[in-house]
């Protein structure tokens, strides 16, 4: 196997792909895609998103220092494509992808109500990089779809079929190859024969 040497890029792939909400519900109100995102931190939970500054959303976003990250699903991946192609300044997206602006629970930031995980964003710095900005977010509030819970109280993202972006293609996911830290678990005993004792064989023997 040999290798090529490409210039410096960003290929770091597959990536999560998200419609982002900003604006006010009740006001001006937009929905951005975003493959420039991520987990930044645990404890307090922070996120970031990646936005050009001729972006729409992204003085919508700069002024209200608040902004919803919603979850992609195949159902949702034509909206997703379409939010990602389309400017906020010429169409109302909500609107022509069917999508429900609904409140938030601490922001003034719509969440999309289709979507089965809607992560609300206090912005706590904006970074200039460079092509983007990033906007590095504390996550105050996360809202969950109760249809993905079992009986017992747990979260099934996965039957949500949430989709990735991969080098400007979408991608349902496919097989579970493992879990978090299956490649170091040790196995279950595997099944043995009973051992009968003599008392057991004398009982067989009697019946």
């Amino acid at each position: 196997m040999s290798k090529q040497v490409w210039k410096a890029g960003t290929l770091v792939y597959p990536a999560p792909v998200v419609m982002v909400s900003c604006g006010t519900l009740n006001g001006i109100k937009n929905i951005i895609t975003a493959a420039w995102t991520g987990t930044v931190n645990t404890n307090p939970a922070m996120t970031y998103i990646s936005l050009r500054p001729e972006r729409y959303s992204y003085n919508i976003i700069k002024e209200s220092g608040e902004f919803v990250i919603n979850l992609t699903t195949k159902k949702l991946v034509k909206a997703c494509d379409f939010c990602g192609v389309k400017s906020g300044a010429d169409v109302d997206k909500f609107s022509q992808m069917n999508l429900t602006a609904a409140p938030s629970s601490k922001l003034s930031a719509p969440i999309i109500y289709e979507s089965p995980v809607n992560i609300e964003c206090k912005v706590k710095e904006i970074i200039p990089l460079g092509s983007h900005h990033m906007f590095l977010a504390e996550v105050v509030a996360v809202d969950v779809s109760d249809e993905y819970f079992d009986k017992t109280g747990k979260f099934h993202f996965n039957k949500s079929n949430p989709v990735c972006y991969s080098h400007g293609e979408y991608f349902a996911l496919g097989e579970k190859l493992g879990s978090f830290g299956y490649s170091i678990r040790k196995k279950p005993p595997e099944n043995k024969p009973k051992k009968y004792s003599s008392k057991n064989k004398s009982k067989t023997k009697r019946k």
